[in-house]
């Protein structure tokens, strides 16, 4: 009986005691975010705005509330509460701009792309096709084989020297190596490309286009990334456990093998996982190295490979007589590989969750 009571004078006083309530904040961001929306829906009615931009209504929103709050709060709770209240809202509002621009793209690509996201664009290729129907069952099969081969070429490298820098590297030589994969962690994709082209044309001359070509290029742009990723997970295993392996006898070889790899295998996987989704999209150094082409290519050593990236910008930037159905394609092939990419990260994190050891108590 005493507790309730209790609680029902902190109730009570909250509205008498200088506090705004707990749940007065949230109500108000709702209503500041209605009023926002009703006023841009208001002026796109009017005719002042061609149409509603829902961007543009939610900071509306956010902006409204960020006045809001701060007048009634100093009204209320005084020039101290206000404050941090004004900051709070500053920090809201400046998460949901960062946001805004994630949720217009989300919403622009599904909008657009969902007309051709049917049984046909992943079953068929653009083989014969001059305006509608087609699909992209060649540039989804030559994604896949070129960053799977990207992946076989820059995962032992990269994984290698990161073991090489954490366990065995000293001096010079691991400065120099932790240099240049700084330098190559900023290369422009174009200059991988270049890269590629200039040493497979060195090979088979001028003019060579083929997915392996591509998947050096996409390795490059890997390797660096796969190489900081390892190295942060390596050196985040406890020494005790190196140590404990000496104390047994184990030699550090397999002390790395057995002991530090295992510890850290699930951030190491995941760094590879986001390496994945980082060079995927990648259009130009495929543009360059790999081509384009309307026909299936299952043989990533022989002749151009279309890619996901180059289908999505052949579509855009060269469309024939009938311009819709290319743009449609355009933007189904841009949501494939939003999801893609989403389901590489949604991997990452379940390997993370699942897989990361756990200290037991």
């Amino acid at each position: 009986m005493t507790s309730t009571t209790t609680n029902t004078r902190m109730q009570a006083n909250s509205y008498t005691s200088g506090r705004l309530p707990r749940w007065f904040a949230p109500t108000l961001f709702g209503a500041s975010l209605a009023a926002g929306i009703s006023i841009i829906a208001l002026l796109a009615a009017a005719g002042v705005l061609p149409e509603f931009p829902i961007v543009l209504a939610v900071l509306v929103g956010v902006v409204l509330y960020d006045v809001l709050i701060t007048v009634i709060s100093s009204a209320a709770e005084g020039r101290r509460a206000a404050t941090d209240r004004l900051v709070t809202s500053l920090v809201i509002t400046a998460f949901v701009i960062a946001l805004l621009p994630l949720i217009s793209l989300l919403y622009t690509v599904v909008v657009n792309g969902a007309a051709r996201f049917d049984l046909t664009f992943f079953t068929h290729s653009m083989r014969s096709v001059i305006g509608e129907g087609g699909g992209a069952l060649h540039a989804i099969v030559g994604t896949l084989q070129i960053t799977a081969l990207a992946t076989i070429i820059s995962v032992p490298v990269g994984l290698f020297a990161a073991i090489y820098l954490v366990e065995y590297g000293r001096g010079p030589l691991k400065r120099a190596i932790t240099f240049f994969v700084d330098v190559m962690t900023g290369i422009p994709s174009i200059v991988a490309g270049l890269f590629a082209y200039a040493l497979f044309a060195l090979i088979f001359g001028e003019g060579v286009r083929m997915g392996f070509a591509g998947s050096v290029a996409l390795a490059v742009l890997m390797i660096p990334v796969v190489v900081r990723s390892s190295e942060e997970m390596l050196k985040l295993v406890p020494d005790e456990l190196r140590e404990a392996s000496y104390a047994l006898g184990v030699p550090k070889w397999r002390t790395v093998a057995k002991v530090v790899l295992p510890t850290a295998g699930a951030g190491i996987v995941t760094g590879i996982t986001l390496a994945i989704a980082r060079v995927i999209g990648e259009t130009a150094p495929l543009l360059i190295v790999a081509g384009f082409t309307s026909s299936m290519n299952y043989n990533p050593f022989s002749e151009r490979m279309q890619s996901l990236p180059v289908f999505v910008y052949t579509q855009y930037a060269n469309p024939g007589s009938q311009v819709e159905f290319y743009l449609e394609r355009a933007w189904t092939g841009a949501l494939t590989l939003i999801l893609i990419v989403m389901a590489l990260n949604l991997i990452a994190r379940l390997i993370t969750r699942y897989f990361t050891p756990r200290t037991r108590r």
